[in-house]
């Protein structure tokens, strides 16, 4: 079984699938699903609290009604966030680690995705509360049983990944990334992937650029134009290639819904910046040359 999230350019989120936003049908659903995959968009990242828990049985039974066979496609959930909504007698949101929760988690994941594996599972954020032992207890059942096939995490430090990491491997994380949003670039995010290996992750790859009008992002449109011309290339598309352009090789998360969007994404990984326009950008994002 080929393990996509390790390759792919390109990760389908979906958050704004179900009722968190399109609140797509099973049809519609079904459909997107193939549409992505024959673009070639093989990774489909999800986690147990989008639509209030209802995201990944929608999405489930979309993926059953496609008949798309899973040697296809690899899928990503995450869990440890206890969300306060209808579907759980939460007073407050928090978090839980604690062994029997994760496999219980992982376990509703696959039955609501209908599913007999996850590719891989990502720790959604960390907890003051977490111990190394009880998520290692948890991640050797589930890969011995064959429910899981790889462990990650998401949003965490470099020192809170090798808390977890003196348990039990982590292969992925998945963390805020962009140009409006660098700190993966200087808190040793982007390090700690490099040194070990991990897979990284970006959501909200387009950051802010696209959600508010500033000076800062005055100054981004002013170095983008010019580059959108020379490359032929949309605002997007160049945003998600700056992020693809580091040595990390950074996945983005690209939560459109739209097939026409999710075909230019993956245009994106087309497009390699030269070093000084990469820079250029930089620069422009934080207002400043560099040091």
């Amino acid at each position: 079984m080929q393990d996509y999230w390790k390759t792919a350019d390109i990760i389908a989120g979906t958050m704004t699938w179900g009722v968190w936003g399109k609140g797509y049908s099973t049809k519609v659903m079904a459909d997107l699903i193939e549409s992505c995959l024959d673009m070639g968009i093989t990774v489909f990242d999800h986690a147990d609290i989008y639509g209030g828990y209802t995201t990944e049985a929608d999405f489930g039974k979309a993926l059953t009604a496609s008949g798309v066979a899973r040697d296809r496609f690899s899928l990503i959930s995450k869990c440890g966030i206890q969300y306060a909504c209808e579907a759980r007698p939460n007073i407050i949101k928090h978090y839980q680690y604690d062994t029997a929760y994760i496999i219980a988690s992982a376990e509703a994941s696959l039955k609501n995705l209908e599913t007999e594996y996850l590719d891989l599972l990502l720790l959604h954020r960390p907890s003051p509360l977490m111990h190394p032992e009880e998520v290692a207890a948890a991640f050797d059942k589930l890969r011995s049983s064959g429910k899981v096939r790889a462990f990650g995490v998401s949003n965490f430090t470099p020192s809170q990944i090798a808390l977890i990491e003196s348990g039990s491997p982590l292969e992925a994380h998945q963390f805020e990334c962009s140009l409006t949003a660098r700190d993966a670039l200087y808190d040793g995010t982007l390090d700690d992937c490099l040194l070990h290996g991990r897979t990284a992750m970006a959501w909200s790859p387009l950051g802010s650029y696209f959600r508010e009008e500033s000076e800062t992002t005055e100054r981004i449109r002013q170095v983008l134009d010019p580059l959108c011309a020379k490359y032929e290339a949309t605002a997007d598309q160049l945003l998600l290639a700056w992020l693809l352009r580091h040595p990390a090789r950074i996945r983005p998360v690209v939560g459109t819904t739209r097939e026409d969007r999710i075909a230019m994404a993956l245009e994106a990984a087309k497009i390699t910046l030269e070093r000084e326009e990469w820079f250029s950008l930089l620069v422009a994002a934080q207002g400043h040359k560099v040091p």
